[in-house]
């Protein structure tokens, strides 16, 4: 049921400060948001790492950057940084704003932050009672009651307030010029179209979410030994190093790690037939983008597997599984070494002989 306050909201900020995955997850509940009210104007506030998908996502028209000091990615910054945030949200005259956070994080510093700000309607999960500083509280139920993946969540909260999506995929438009040029690059690799090939990502923000190198090496040695097929590695520069050392001696393994901007890699992931990924921002990429996904996931929890594409989801199981943590607290990284090089492969060809795509492992939630 439509919400009569928020049918008037026309001026909307979102907010999520967390990084380019999470935002994408967040991607869904915006699009019902704009579609709940005909000319609604969506501003995104997110980090600096986050906010580099915005200008590829159709439902968001602006973007405040803001390095928020509560967030784990944040780093200490003067006070005056965020007095003088307070006062751009006030400029900008939002009608209402929505707070999107994962089950582990409180949305009280935004909300305060908007409260402050005079935007009169602020909409959160919360475990707590906010009292003043949200308008529309909607009690968290997480992980006590059961866990939703990231993106029902974020649509169940946007439903209380009336917004309702026709289409609950990811969103990422990659630009034509984008595509052109990584059409050209692989043209000169010899790749073409109706060539099979495979896309690896071996890198991950956080060290508990990486597949080891040498691991990642023997997997790259079975496809190679499979398919003979070109392998493209992807990263970021400081992810190059540990490229090559994965791809040395390989026949048909090249590198764009350290080459591409956000919407270059989006073209070579869109155009590829299949990725192989740590679970990191390129694997929800390429949810977005309806690139098949073989997805190596630590179980560090349990909302952020692939949505919405056909994909393999590998783990192994652990006592200590769900720790939220970015180093593995117990040192043995099991949760992802002991998954063999062979289960990688397998996963890889399944998908490659095009299985049906709602055949898909997923995550048997505890809750």
């Amino acid at each position: 049921m439509s919400d009569p306050r928020w049918n008037q909201a026309r001026n909307l900020l979102c907010i999520r400060l967390d990084q380019l995955g999470d935002v994408l997850m967040c991607t869904p509940a915006m699009r019902a948001l704009k579609q709940a009210v005909p000319g609604r104007r969506i501003t995104l506030m997110s980090s600096g790492s986050g906010g580099a998908v915005a200008r590829f996502v159709p439902e968001v028209d602006e973007l405040i950057e803001y390095a928020s000091p509560w967030m784990k990615i944040s780093r200490p910054h003067d006070l005056s940084v965020d007095l003088a945030m307070v006062e751009t949200l006030r400029a900008r005259g939002f009608d209402a704003a929505v707070i999107f956070t994962t089950y582990s994080q409180s949305p009280l510093p935004a909300a305060l932050f908007c409260y402050l700000a005079g935007i009169p309607l602020r909409l959160a999960h919360c475990h707590e009672n906010p009292y003043q500083l949200l308008s529309d509280w909607v009690p968290d139920p997480e992980p006590q009651q059961r866990v939703r993946h990231e993106v029902q969540r974020q649509l169940d909260l946007v439903a209380t307030v009336g917004a309702h999506a026709d289409d609950d995929r990811l969103s990422f438009r990659v630009p034509a010029e984008d595509m052109a040029w990584m059409r050209r690059q692989l043209q000169e690799l010899g790749i073409g179209e109706g060539t099979r090939w495979i896309v690896l990502h071996p890198g991950a923000t956080a060290a508990s979410r990486r597949y080891p190198p040498r691991q990642w090496r023997e997997v790259a040695k079975e496809l190679e030994r499979r398919f003979g097929c070109p392998l493209v590695f992807t990263g970021d520069a400081g992810e190059a190093a540990l490229v090559d050392e994965i791809r040395t001696g390989l026949n048909h393994a090249c590198s764009f790690a350290g080459r591409l901007d956000l919407g270059r890699l989006a073209a070579l992931i869109k155009l590829a037939p299949l990725m192989i990924s740590n679970n990191t921002g390129p694997a929800h990429m390429a949810a977005a983008l309806g690139t098949p996904l073989v997805d190596l996931y630590a179980l560090t929890n349990p909302q952020h597997t692939p949505w919405r594409v056909p994909n393999r989801v590998l783990y192994q199981d652990v006592p200590c599984r769900y720790c939220y943590k970015s180093v593995c607290p117990q040192g043995h990284h099991h949760c992802l070494t002991q998954v063999a090089p062979v289960r990688v492969a397998d996963a890889a060809e399944a998908l490659l002989q095009a299985q049906p795509e709602g055949h898909r492992d997923t995550l048997v939630l505890p809750f």
